[in-house]
Parts: structure tokens; C-alpha cells; sequence
């Protein structure tokens, strides 16, 4: 079997003995006779898978399953740009959003629909290279809500903002369990699983259940947080395959030692590509320039010279490196590496950095 060096931001790569594990329940699940893609949702052989991913989310992230619970849903993290909102705004209502790139804004434009919405914050007017450190809060606001990673920006939170008795709220796609966090200062986490915690298919939300709860009533019922956490994520068929996979994906992550294993193994990572970049700062320009705003999932970076961006991408491409054009709204270069990406591919990002500065100084 071959795997080259995937550093697509997404769908992103899973672990190896994650997808043979999960090729086997394709054919087989459980001695059942039957393809997990075949399995009733309601019959016992996925029920303890479901069960059992849910339990093992929450122990993963520190979480006490007496306070919060995990709903698995369709959509998307763009489907909970509106479904939040819609579940704790009213008219004249205020929540507080800090503007960080593009999926931010997108989450702003969707809450714009349901009440008042105040930018804290933004970093827009530096093109979006940093995380704002200074934020207007509203002492009356719903909740605040962040975006933990910028995917296409290449910045990442480097501290949890204090919000004091207000919510905190976290679209955590692209990063959540790439670092060792304090997820219980926050009440309610949504993520796309595609990035770090399993394939495209599956969202996780993360909540505190008494805010859950407080969630309005009235609203269309596949939109109501209440009905999923009332049924256990069971009101619709779930997507059973995705749920399977990010169970395993947690199930790998406690093996390999937990977060916090995980988090140095991802520092360590970044250090290499970002030290390679910095060591030639006469050829590479990294997006972002300050050292505590960097991503330790998306290195974005850019060649000074925009005439070597193609023969850059071939030579990558020849050293079975693949998925390190830039998004096509910012354009450049992105490495993304995320939980389960090899530290001998950052190794080889990294060789070939100096290598193409040298070849062509």
C-alpha cells in the first residue's frame, strides 16, 4: 500500500490502523454478518458503537459526562452557523462573535438572521494574520463565539478568551483534540469531523446539557438542539459510518497516549516546516508573522518570488507530497498537518524547503 505525504486541509488524513480497522468493518462489524454501512441504527451491534463514541468524546476532552453530552449530526459546521443562533436568539437578543477569516464571517452573516450581533473583535484589517487579544464584549450578550483554527489563514487561538457568566462558544473544526485544552470553559463546541476527528459526514457538538436545555422552543424540530440531545442523536438516522470512524479515531488518540501526548507530538511537528521557513526569510514569507498566532494545523506560507509557486508544487508533487496549494482566496502555499500527519513527512516538508531555496537562490 502506498501513502504518500497528504497535506490536504480537508478532508484531512486519518491514521493507518484507523482506516484498516474500518476497511474491516466495511466488509464486517462485530461477527454480525453484516457491512457497518449495513447495520440498523436502532440495532444493537451499532448502538454500542454509538454509545460508546459518545462516552469516549467526552473522557477524550476532559469532560464530566453529568454536565455534558455529545450529539453527532448532519450538515456540517455551516449547518450550526445558523443552528446555534436560531436556538438562543431572539429578536433584540445580542451575541458576540470575534471576526478571525472567512468561516467566522460566514458564522456572523448566518446569527445576523436571528438577533444583534456585535463584533468584538476582528482581525481583518491585517488580512486576517493574527488573533485579536483586545475584545469589546457585551456584559448582556447570549454567548460569544470564536473559531478556534483559520483553516485558510493559517492563525490558531493560542489562549481561551475570558467571557466571564457569558457562554463560550467554539467552532473547533479544524483543531479540536490538537491540543491539550480546558474544554470545559467552554459551553458548547462544534466541529466538522474532516479535519482531526474522523471523515466528512458527521458534526460534533459538544454542550453543557442545563444550556441545551435553555435552547428556544418552537423551532422547525430537525433544527432543535433539544430534539437530538432528547433522542440521543437518534431522531433521524445518524451517519452511522462517520460516527464508527471518529470512534476509532478516539480510540487511537487514548492509545497514543491522550492529549496531551498528542499536543507535543503536534508542536513538534509545526517547529520543524515553521523553522525551516524562517531560516530562509529571503525567499519564504510565512502568512503569519507572530510566532503565538500560528497554526499548529495549517502553515501558510507564501515563495517571494510568485513565479517559482508552480515548479514548487511539481517538485513537491515528485517527492510524493501532495494538497500544499494555498487556498484559492488567499492563494500561496498550505502545509496542513494535522493529528495524524507523520512527523517524517514534516521532516521531508522541511528538507525540501531548504532545498528549493538553495536550488534556486
Amino acid at each position: 500500500m502506498k501513502r504518500i505525504y497528504n497535506f490536504s486541509a480537508g478532508p484531512g488524513i486519518l491514521p493507518v490502523e484507523v482506516l484498516q480497522e474500518a476497511s474491516q468493518g466495511v466488509l464486517e462489524i462485530n461477527g454480525s454478518g453484516m457491512s457497518i454501512l449495513e447495520v440498523s441504527h436502532r440495532g444493537k451491534d451499532y448502538d454500542a458503537i454509538h454509545v460508546e463514541t459518545r462516552e469516549r468524546l467526552l473522557r477524550v476532552l476532559g469532560l464530566d459526562p453529568e454536565v455534558y453530552t455529545a450529539l453527532f449530526l448532519g450538515g456540517g459546521a455551516s449547518t450550526q452557523f445558523s443552528m446555534l443562533p436560531m436556538n438562543f436568539l431572539s429578536p433584540g437578543d445580542t451575541a458576540d462573535y470575534v471576526n478571525t477569516g472567512e468561516w467566522a464571517s460566514k458564522a456572523i452573516k448566518e446569527a445576523k438572521r436571528y438577533g444583534t450581533i456585535n463584533v468584538a473583535s476582528s482581525s481583518e484589517d491585517r488580512s486576517h494574520t493574527y488573533i485579536p487579544t483586545e475584545h469589546n464584549f457585551s456584559p448582556d450578550a447570549k454567548y460569544v463565539h470564536i473559531t478556534t483554527n483559520n483553516t485558510i489563514y493559517g492563525t490558531e487561538w493560542s489562549y481561551i478568551p475570558e467571557t466571564g457568566n457569558v457562554p463560550l462558544i467554539a467552532d473547533a473544526s479544524s483543531d479540536i483534540m490538537g491540543k491539550n485544552l480546558d474544554y470545559s470553559k467552554f459551553t458548547l463546541i462544534y466541529a466538522g469531523a474532516q479535519k482531526n476527528a474522523g471523515p466528512a459526514g458527521v458534526t460534533l457538538v459538544i454542550a453543557r446539557k442545563a444550556y441545551l436545555d435553555s435552547a428556544l422552543d418552537n423551532l422547525p424540530t430537525i433544527f432543535s438542539y433539544k430534539t437530538h440531545a432528547k433522542a440521543d442523536s437518534m431522531y433521524n438516522t445518524p451517519p452511522v459510518f462517520p460516527i464508527y470512524v471518529v470512534g476509532l479515531v478516539l480510540k487511537w488518540i487514548e492509545k497514543e497516549g491522550g492529549l496531551g501526548v498528542i499536543e507535543a507530538r503536534n508542536r513538534a511537528k509545526a517547529a520543524v516546516i515553521y523553522d525551516a521557513l524562517d531560516a530562509y526569510t529571503h525567499f519564504y514569507e510565512p502568512a503569519v508573522p507572530g510566532a503565538a498566532d500560528r497554526s499548529l494545523m495549517n502553515i501558510t506560507f507564501r515563495l517571494k518570488n510568485k513565479d517559482l509557486e508552480k515548479p514548487f508544487l511539481a517538485g513537491a508533487q515528485s517527492r510524493d507530497m501532495d494538497g500544499l496549494k494555498g487556498h484559492r482566496n488567499v492563494g500561496g502555499m498550505r502545509a496542513s498537518i494535522y493529528n495524524a500527519f507523520p512527523k517524517d513527512g514534516c521532516d521531508a516538508l522541511a528538507q525540501y524547503l531548504h532545498d528549493f531555496a538553495k536550488s534556486n537562490a
